[in-house]
């Protein structure tokens, strides 16, 4: 399990065990997050598991792949480092003490 913290638009913090191999998505909607609506499933169809990462955790993600920076074009106030579909962000060790700010609503 690796520790991911998702705060609420409102300033509320969720600190959950996210499994390994799962994506940060599927935390969120397996814990009950709000503001993670994941519409898609996870399928990248969508930009409704919108978050913003803290500036510290940008440069430890994996690069966006295309599909993911055209999805994030429908999402609600984006920000062009930070804003990551949580869907694309596959949960490992690397990610032990993620923490990722949820915008006021999704798109």
């Amino acid at each position: 399990m690796v520790k991911i913290t998702y705060v609420e638009h409102n300033g509320r913090a969720h600190e959950i065990d996210v499994p390994r191999g799962t994506t940060v998505m599927e935390g969120a909607r397996d814990h009950g997050i709000p503001g993670i609506e994941a519409d898609c499933g996870g399928a990248c169809s969508c930009a409704t598991c919108h978050a913003l990462v803290e500036p510290s955790w940008v440069a430890k993600l994996p690069a966006k792949e295309p599909i993911e920076q055209d999805m994030l074009d429908f999402a609600y106030q984006t920000h062009p480092t930070q804003s990551r579909l949580t869907c694309q962000i596959r949960v490992n060790e690397a990610l032990e003490g993620l923490v990722l700010r949820l915008p006021e609503r999704q798109a």
